[in-house]
């Protein structure tokens, strides 16, 4: 076989290139295919991950309720009630509700530490260059407050929470609303693995949920079976005769109407989009997409 001219040869080359670069283009083309059907994907189950996962921060919004405050031409006052906290250990500093620089009292190893006298000296400066005196107040044990704000705070493995006198409460007259924040201080890394009920249980220690916002819930139920008691009268000692009904038990994985069947209707439900958590007076149980996820 005679060997080909040399425009031949470069024909064979432009060809053989040409043929190259379609298939590399093809290949290309259907890997961005794939690669954007894998993100559509992605994108259509992130919701669904996402709501398999409540942050600490959700967790513990559901379990802290907020109070709303607002103010008209006679002052401060509270529009919503929120979660009424009890302290538990004294020396938290607060100011008054009007101050924007609050110093905020740290709670570490079980104690209470408040804000450096440099901290004071400072704020006692700038509340001199405007014409003000310096008004501080220290909460007393027994005190009662409203949650304001609560921020979580993984990378420093802090929780922070803001609290404002109930004055009511305390009967404070006139009003104050002095506010506080406590910072709890976690031990390095252990925040990111700490479930919201180990952390409660720190808040707990300074803020503690009062007696009085236990009982509320309680307080209808208690009231009706009074009631029922004194209509049934005599028929309490045949109630006694018959064989007590076997406790209802909850498991992983049950509906909201196969919980309500077993345990009745709960005093509170916290709706937090696909994650709702009904609050009986012994214990918590949260759902998500309306089943059972955990219970407490």
């Amino acid at each position: 076989m005679l060997p080909l001219r040399q425009p031949a040869r470069e024909v064979a080359a432009r060809i053989k290139n040409q043929i190259r670069l379609e298939e590399n283009f093809v290949m290309r083309r259907t890997l961005k295919a794939v690669i954007t059907g894998m993100a559509i994907i992605l994108a259509a189950l992130a919701p669904y991950s996402l709501a398999q996962a409540p942050t600490l921060q959700e967790q513990l919004a559901a379990q802290y309720k907020t109070v709303k405050m607002g103010s008209d031409t006679s002052g401060y006052s509270v529009v919503e009630k929120g979660t009424l906290l009890a302290i538990q250990k004294g020396g938290i500093l607060a100011v008054p509700y009007a101050d924007q620089a609050v110093l905020p009292s740290k709670y570490e190893g079980g104690a209470i530490h408040g804000p450096s006298s440099l901290s004071l000296m400072g704020r006692k400066s700038i509340m001199g260059r405007f014409g003000k005196e310096q008004t501080t107040h220290l909460f007393q044990v027994g005190d009662k407050v409203y949650p304001m704000k609560i921020d979580v705070n993984v990378a420093k493995d802090t929780v922070s929470m803001s609290v404002v006198a109930c004055d009511t409460c305390n009967k404070t007259d006139p009003p104050t609303y002095n506010k506080a924040q406590v910072i709890f201080q976690f031990p390095k890394g252990s925040l990111v693995k700490a479930s919201a009920g180990e952390v409660e249980d720190v808040i707990g220690q300074v803020l503690s949920i009062s007696e009085e916002e236990q009982q509320q819930g309680g307080d209808q139920g208690g009231q009706q079976q009074q009631g029922d008691q004194g209509q049934q009268g005599g028929g309490q000692q045949q109630q006694q005769q018959q064989p007590q009904a076997e406790p209802q038990s909850i498991e992983k994985g049950m509906t909201t109407d196969q919980v309500e069947a077993a345990m009745g209707k709960p005093e509170k439900i916290v709706n937090l989009g696909p994650k709702k958590i009904y609050v009986y007076k012994d214990l918590k149980v949260t759902f998500l997409n309306g089943k059972v996820f955990d219970v407490q």
